[in-house]
């Protein structure tokens, strides 16, 4: 059966999502939002995310699919009249790997990783990436955070960042093969130089996005949240619940 269904993704997974419901024999319209959403705080992401699903004509859908994982809570207490069907994902990482279980077997041998896809990489602001720095907003120079907070408070920021850097040792590109692959490996390895960190190149899998659209909503991979009830951290390995 052809079912509609009406997707909100971070324009992170642009070209994966796009890809997906070309193929899906669903009906699946997209809104997508900037990824710069995640940097607006927890309570304004999920007001803005509400707000998107407050316009939608529940009429017109047999769901609401997101696009998204937990993202620090940038989900929690969403809630619609039709159902909403949510990964069970920390992050996007898990999205472009295909797998909440790939994803922490990855990031159990490979601490302090960084990473980057071309999806992610196309939604930075400028050509390089931002530079990881920039996009933690630690960027500022030592003259810029006493001019802002003050001597005693710079030294203490800086102290505190430095450490907090050099827990990362290494970029991972994701490569899904969606978007310029060459461009996008091209930048990853100059953020890698740049911090001098390990650069490593893995194999992404979109097949959690594809069943996310194509209706194919196993309890161990998806969460299914009846109408009117929110979204809530289950603070377990499945990641999400949901209560009344």
């Amino acid at each position: 059966m052809q079912n509609r269904y009406i997707a909100i993704s971070c324009d992170v997974l642009f070209r994966e999502v796009c890809l997906c419901a070309s193929k899906s024999k669903n009906v699946v319209d997209v809104i997508f939002k900037n990824k710069g959403l995640h940097d607006i705080g927890t309570a304004r992401m999920v007001e803005e995310l509400q707000n998107v699903i407050d316009q939608i004509d529940c009429n017109k859908y047999e769901a609401i699919l997101l696009g998204y994982g937990l993202c620090n809570n940038g989900i929690a207490n969403l809630r619609a009249s039709i159902p909403i069907v949510v990964p069970r994902a920390h992050d996007c990482i898990t999205l472009l790997m295909g797998s909440k279980e790939r994803y922490a077997e990855y990031f159990a041998k490979n601490p302090g990783t960084y990473y980057y896809s071309s999806g992610w990489l196309e939604r930075s602001t400028n050509e390089t990436g931002e530079g990881v720095m920039k996009q933690l907003g630690i960027e500022k120079t030592y003259e810029e955070y006493i001019e802002e907070y003050g001597e005693e408070n710079a030294e203490y920021l800086m102290s505190m960042l430095g450490n907090w850097v050099t827990n990362y040792t290494k970029v991972t590109f994701i490569n899904n093969g969606v978007g310029d692959i060459e461009n996008s490996r091209a930048r990853s390895k100059t953020e890698a130089e740049r911090n001098n960190w390990e650069y490593e190149e893995i194999e992404g899998n979109i097949s959690l996005i594809e069943r996310l659209l194509d209706g194919k909503w196993d309890e161990a991979d998806f969460l299914v949240v009846p109408p009117d009830n929110k979204i809530m951290p289950s603070n377990d390995t499945k990641i999400i619940s949901y209560y009344k």
